[in-house]
């Protein structure tokens, strides 16, 4: 399996990727340890762990906040004593405007939890990745950073600032053997798109179209599954990525392709 014998921290385990990546790193044999705000989501997602012969602790955590990042990271190491991998999955989006209208203090909310949020949970995790000379972080980011989509100039400035910040990690991080790597994510095929879509057909509109209109964009011709997006995320927690560090992967179905 691919995370055999990994302990792996995920936050912003919500509906969307963040419980895809747990149950999946809890299929590839990992031990799991997740957070979110929601303690009751966290929950289910921990029972549906367990039912399936995996281990796991759940925490709620609010990333804004360094007291919870390290308390989950605590939780962690008594519950498995070490911590192999982080994956940075927490964020919200924002209000959707265009720049000219944009609040800065909406801006300041947003990259407090995607960038400073990242910054804090790889802040707690770093002692002991440091101690057992290794681990691997993934920050998940957005292809909004590289190809911009109206609305969303808050939601991916902080993403674009999680970009850099990640660079910086790998490189300081490097010498003690922490890999740093981000995935620049498009559309993904889970709850948040499918309910956006069911909102779209219940407002008058063919449910084809309002796909074909995604998909055109997409060379492959699908929205990305959802599962498919986050075993790519696990992968950089994986020994098939031992020598990459600082890099960006772009993971849209090829809907914007890195030169």
């Amino acid at each position: 399996m691919l995370l055999e014998g990994k302990v792996i921290i995920v936050s912003g385990v919500g509906p969307g990727m963040g419980q895809s990546l747990a149950r999946i790193a809890a299929r590839e044999g990992a031990k799991v340890a997740i957070g979110a705000r929601n303690q009751a989501f966290l929950d289910r997602v921990a029972d549906d762990i367990v039912a399936g012969g995996g281990e796991v602790v759940a925490r709620a955590t609010d990333v804004t906040d360094a007291g919870q990042c390290a308390a989950l990271a605590k939780a962690t190491l008594d519950a498995f004593g070490r911590i192999d991998g982080l994956v940075n999955s927490a964020y919200i989006h924002g209000n959707w405007t265009t720049v000219d209208q944009a609040d800065p203090a909406d801006w300041l909310k947003v990259l407090d939890v995607n960038c400073l949020g990242a910054l804090r949970m790889a802040q707690a995790v770093f002692p002991a990745m440091k101690a057992q000379s290794g681990g691997a972080i993934v920050n998940v980011s957005t292809m909004s950073t590289v190809n911009p989509f109206p609305g969303e100039g808050g939601y991916a400035s902080g993403k674009g600032a999680l970009n850099v910040l990640t660079r910086h990690m790998a490189k300081d991080f490097g010498p003690h053997g922490i890999r740093v790597n981000t995935t620049r994510m498009g559309w993904i095929g889970g709850k948040p798109v499918h309910d956006w879509i069911d909102r779209e057909v219940a407002a008058g509109r063919d449910r084809d179209a309002v796909v074909g209109e995604v998909t055109a964009r997409i060379p492959l011709g699908i929205i990305p599954p959802e599962e498919d997006c986050a075993k790519t995320v696990l992968f950089f927690l994986s020994d098939y990525a031992k020598v990459v560090t600082g890099a960006s992967l772009d993971v849209n179905g090829g809907q914007y392709m890195a030169p």
